[in-house]
């Protein structure tokens, strides 16, 4: 018997159910999976909203860590008692759930449960961003929309540590003091001067936008990018922009997007998370904490998420 949480229609919160529910023997190339800590993200919250379409009834959720209870016939690098993390395979919201064994990354010893299931998602997103949708160089200057959400504040701070001078801007005024811990320059959104004081780091603009909104801030994100720069779309939390479309004609400027699960693929290449644990380990993101919530109290999660209450990457705790 695990317990999960459904959706069986769209909606706010409250849409969210706990329930108990069956689970079954792992099939070929799957393992059980006992989860000790479940992330919680912004996609999470736009599944249950029914941006995606997703079917329903649903068990919302795309990244876990915890430890294997059994194995499937034709499992070879997994084996009962493993920690193991994921990230991007549905079904999160569960006290134990079977997944395929290809999705799994193995844990260091250094790399606990909790920061785990907090990081995988979030930080391989952010590694896709700067490795495989524009390569990061040093001296180049990048802005980040949405720098105090979990993917931006992950970006914005291993950006840096690259080389690059990074502007990051918060939709709030209260999440400034987490941008400017990981950023050059803080901005808030608000701020009628915001343009102005982009172009004071980058007169002719800044050489890429890593745009995690969307829709709210594409029109900044259009005029603060140089002719030639990049703009990378990742999320669409305000909804997906409309401003784009003519810029690659005008202005040279390259739009650029994916999804982690098209660029990263722990089963055949471990280089990404081996890379994104190197950069926990250093303490890159150390004054990035991870706000812990009961299993039970999901709905809490997502009523702080949506109203931007999280002081920190958000979990939910069997």
């Amino acid at each position: 018997m695990t317990r999960v949480i459904a959706i069986h229609e769209y909606g706010g919160p409250a849409a969210l159910r706990l329930e108990a529910g069956d689970v079954r023997e792992p099939g070929p190339g799957e393992v059980l999976l006992r989860q000790d800590a479940i992330g919680v993200n912004a996609v999470d919250a736009l599944m249950r909203q029914g941006q995606f379409g997703t079917p329903l009834p649903a068990v919302l959720g795309v990244e876990g860590a915890g430890i294997i209870q059994a194995v499937g016939p034709g499992v070879k690098n997994h084996a009962p008692g493993d920690r193991v993390g994921y990230f991007f395979s549905m079904g999160g919201y569960a006290t134990e759930r079977v997944i395929p064994a290809e999705a799994l990354i193995p844990l260091p010893e250094d790399i606990e449960t909790d920061r785990a299931a907090a990081f995988l998602a979030k930080g391989l997103t952010a590694w896709m961003g700067m490795t495989i949708l524009h390569p990061i160089q040093p001296g180049q200057v990048i802005l980040v929309q949405g720098a105090s959400g979990g993917v931006g504040s992950v970006l914005a701070r291993w950006a840096k540590d690259k080389g690059a001078t990074v502007i990051g801007v918060a939709g709030s005024k209260d999440k400034l003091p987490r941008v400017r811990a990981g950023a050059d320059r803080a901005l808030h959104a608000a701020d009628p001067e915001l343009l102005a004081a982009v172009k004071e780091v980058a007169p002719a603009g800044v050489d890429v936008v890593y745009d995690l909104v969307g829709r709210a801030t594409a029109e900044l994100s259009a005029q603060a990018v140089r002719d030639g720069g990049k703009i990378i779309t990742i999320g669409a939390a305000s909804g997906p922009p409309r401003h784009y479309a003519s810029l690659h004609n005008k202005r040279g400027v390259q739009l650029v997007g994916g999804s982690t699960p098209q660029h990263v693929h722990p089963a055949t290449d471990p280089k990404p998370a081996a890379e994104l644990f190197t950069a926990i380990r250093s303490g890159l993101f150390h004054d990035l904490e991870i706000t812990r919530y009961t299993f039970e109290n999901a709905r809490q999660a997502h009523e702080d998420l949506e109203h931007r209450k999280l002081t920190g990457l958000p979990i939910l705790k069997p």
